[in-house]
């Protein structure tokens, strides 16, 4: 079974009377451990798709399960416990909180899990270890490169285990040395067992995972489909 499992979403928005199709009858299955992409321009669909992935929003129509749980018909409270304990986000302009120092930052979903100060902060500091932070733990964000505060992004994003990293654009803000950097952690993280998507507008970003999905106009065009070890394998059929 497929950790997340797609069937026939859509997601329409109504607006001045018309019907605008976000997403369109979309069916996808992403495994436990894959290192995946989605791709496509701006209005394409793959923002919608990001937050339906991420339980940030409901689909109007289909089945979204995660780890065998129907989450298409999931409260705003139950969406939220999701999120909490099985996705990590890392976000474009890093989101940190400027008054709070890098571990303060990173213990921040801990907070909202309910889990006590001590514990919090060993588990901040793992993660930091995690992404070679460990000696600026006390650093504010803005006393680090923007390279070190998507790091700082990264070990907030795993300090709850997630079983999902959900990257949306990690690497628009850097230069492409420190972006190449990024995506090598990224790719480390689901060497170890990580599910890993990366949400991207960018060929070559998408370029290093071993699986790319294209959305255009609402749809799969799920043209490459190459995996890592040489492993021969069929493209998968386009949804259209």
């Amino acid at each position: 079974m497929a950790l997340l499992e797609l069937r026939n979403v859509s997601k329409i928005y109504h607006l001045g009377g018309e019907e605008i199709r976000a997403l369109d009858g979309v069916s996808l299955d992403i495994d436990g451990g894959e290192f995946i992409s989605i791709i496509g321009p701006s209005g394409s669909g793959k923002s919608t798709l990001m937050h339906i992935l991420g339980c940030l929003d409901s689909p109007s129509k289909g089945e979204v399960r995660l780890d065998g749980m129907d989450i298409s018909k999931a409260s705003t409270a139950q969406l939220a416990r999701v999120r909490n304990r099985t996705i990590g986000f890392v976000f474009q302009f890093f989101n940190l909180l400027p008054k709070l120092n890098v571990t303060q930052n990173v213990e921040l979903p801990m907070i909202y899990a309910g889990i006590g100060g001590r514990e919090r902060r060993e588990r901040a500091h793992k993660a930091l270890e995690l992404v070679e932070l460990s000696h600026r733990t006390k650093s504010r964000p803005n006393q680090l490169s923007g390279g070190q505060q998507q790091r700082v992004a990264i070990a907030r994003a795993l300090v709850n285990d997630p079983k999902i990293i959900l990257a949306d654009e990690p690497t628009g803000n850097l230069d492409t040395h420190t972006g190449e950097l990024i995506l090598a952690l990224f790719r480390h993280l689901a060497a170890q067992g990580r599910t890993v998507i990366l949400v991207t507008h960018n060929p070559e970003i998408a370029a290093v995972t071993p699986r790319r999905i294209e959305i255009r106009n609402g749809k799969v065009a799920e043209r490459v489909d190459e995996r890592l070890a040489g492993l021969d394998r069929p493209n998968a059929v386009a949804v259209h």
